[in-house]
């Protein structure tokens, strides 16, 4: 099966300022070189990845195949520091990739700063579409959660997808808005996410997982629905009675939504999704030779471990 690897950002340092990391540079330099091992094709430049400044970023992935992306971060000219994005194929499928930046002056950097993000996202979504002809457009959102619903509210069906990172939010379920499915990709490198897609067709990304969440909602709702028609039945005075019947009025409302959802929306569909994460721990072997250049940086029983 083709992969494809990507990263939303905020994976190379610690602390947004520099110097609170006396490691910093070397654990900056570890992961960049890991990213590339691993055959990660782009990542968004967050917030965590400009503790440096830029110039440390251009110097350290220069000649390596991750292609850093942010279609808003400029400096004080106007000028883009980072390409906007990357067109690659994965199997048959013609990805665009978008990266963008917080909005906002870089405070590590003088004279650097990020547009909106939004409008920048949509602008080049846009490009890719019409003079790239990409089947799928994924937008890496190194960017805060409500930054990434405006982005899938106002994108229309110039986005397919949205990987957001920022506040080390957990992995959800994608989240619709419009067309483009929102993701939340993680926080502190703790957890892969894995996202298998079917692509075919124009529509939007239907979520395979919603039909087996709504399944187990729905056992869950009937068996509520279930004790709240034998406390009807049980009650004696009016005041209860009528209390029960307004629950069970909302749970049976609730019900067929649920058994709409649960009976597969998304079976037939030629555009889908499935998202599953696995958490990394103690329960993964180590590489031995990489554990010892990890443990240079990061000794056991330090703070920092």
């Amino acid at each position: 099966m083709p992969v494809l690897v990507l990263d939303s950002g905020n994976a190379l340092f610690k602390f947004p300022t520099p110097g609170a990391d006396p490691k910093e540079k070397e654990r900056a330099g570890l992961l960049l070189e890991q990213m590339d091992a691993l055959g990660t094709t782009a990542m968004a430049v967050g917030a965590r990845d400009l503790t440096l400044g830029t110039g440390f970023l251009l110097q350290r992935t220069k000649g390596r195949k991750m292609k850093l992306l942010s279609a808003n971060l400029v400096d004080a000219k106007g000028k883009r520091l980072f390409p906007a994005s990357t067109v690659v194929t994965v199997g048959e499928v013609k990805f665009g990739l978008v990266g963008i930046s917080p909005e906002g002056p870089v405070l590590q950097q003088a004279g650097v700063v990020g547009h909106p993000p939004a409008k920048a996202a949509i602008a080049e979504a846009r490009r890719l579409r019409e003079a790239e002809k990409v089947d799928v457009v994924v937008v890496l959102a190194a960017v805060p959660y409500d930054e990434a619903v405006l982005l899938s509210k106002e994108a229309g069906n110039a986005v397919d997808l949205i990987l957001q990172s920022h506040e080390s939010r957990s992995p959800g379920v994608p989240q619709r808005n419009d067309f483009a499915s929102l993701i939340s990709s993680g926080e502190r490198g703790r957890q892969l996410v894995r996202l298998a897609l079917s692509v075919g067709g124009k529509g939007p990304f239907v979520d395979l997982g919603e039909t087996s969440r709504a399944q187990q909602s729905l056992r869950i709702l009937d068996k509520n629905l279930q004790q709240a028609r034998q406390s009807l039945a049980a009650a004696k005075d009016e005041q209860t009675r009528k209390t029960w019947q307004e629950t069970i009025t909302s749970f049976e409302a609730r019900r067929k939504g649920l058994a709409l959802q649960a009976e597969g929306t998304g079976q037939g569909s030629e555009r889908t999704l499935s998202l599953s994460t696995l958490t990394l721990g103690s329960g993964f072997v180590d590489d031995p030779e990489l554990k010892k250049r990890v443990e240079r940086i990061q000794p056991p029983g330090s703070a920092s471990h």
